[in-house]
């Protein structure tokens, strides 16, 4: 398959509320939340005001000219927060375009990127069950800490 991993267009901004909502992970047989669960203060984190901040950065992936999916990362208090120097990870890609690479090369991007603008680290939540924690590993995140559902993973860059 055909993609384009790029740096997000400042119009684009409004897709990282699709692209939040995909990220939430769903185990199989479980129904998914209303959309409307962004809306929590939350999970607003992730989102609100992006691009007002030095630190919010994003890539997305594009098909024919279709964004498809999107990593981003700010200095948030969010799930995978571990101090106020090192940005958060969020990331996903619509299910019809998962298990191609995509993520993986978003991924790529944003790490390479990171490190270039100076960042030493970042980190991220993500579920255990999630089929991703297998990319991040891969990518280079080690586990630092975990409860009952989640791993908070970092990557030194």
């Amino acid at each position: 398959m055909n993609y384009k991993i790029r740096p997000i267009k400042e119009r684009e901004y409004i897709l990282l509320n699709d692209f939040l909502y995909e990220a939430i992970y769903v185990p199989n047989g479980v129904e998914p939340p209303p959309k409307e669960v962004i809306e929590l203060p939350e999970l607003q984190e992730y989102i609100k005001n992006f691009g007002k901040s030095k630190h919010d950065i994003a890539f997305v992936a594009e098909v024919d000219k279709k964004v498809i999916g999107a990593v981003w990362v700010r200095i948030m208090n969010d799930y995978g927060h571990i101090d106020n120097n090192t940005p958060s990870l969020a990331m996903s890609v619509y299910k019809k375009f998962r298990k191609l690479g995509i993520g993986s090369s978003l991924l790529k991007a944003l790490l390479a990127d990171l490190k270039l603008k100076g960042y030493s680290k970042v980190s991220l939540s993500v579920q255990k069950e999630n089929y991703a924690v297998k990319m991040y590993k891969n990518a280079g995140f080690k586990t630092i800490d975990e409860n009952d559902e989640e791993y908070i993973m970092i990557a030194n860059l």
